[in-house]
């Protein structure tokens, strides 16, 4: 289509209406093109930034059960007794 208006604009039967319609028509088809190939990339775009936040989410989890688990292990209660100084009880009977 595009090809046979370009020929009548070679046979000199070209008009500014036939010159605006190709324009136009290469216009169209350019846009077009553009939209196809940014659609596509932002779909790849939004797939790999899912991913990345499921892969972000899954290392956030790891980290706070082990940061929890060390908290825990940490904070485990002692027994009383086994600090008590056995010298308490003679200062005592003085």
């Amino acid at each position: 289509m595009v090809c046979s208006l370009l020929c009548f604009c070679k046979l000199g039967f070209s008009s500014g209406a036939e010159m605006a319609l190709t324009n136009f028509i290469l216009t169209v088809a350019g846009v077009s093109a553009v939209i196809l190939l940014l659609r596509s990339d932002v779909k790849q775009s939004a797939a790999i930034f899912r991913r990345n936040v499921k892969h972000i989410r899954t290392w956030l989890e790891e980290e706070s059960s082990a940061a929890a688990k060390s908290a825990a292990e940490n904070a485990k209660p002692e027994k009383l007794g086994s600090k008590v100084p056995k010298d308490i009880g003679k200062e005592d009977k003085h």
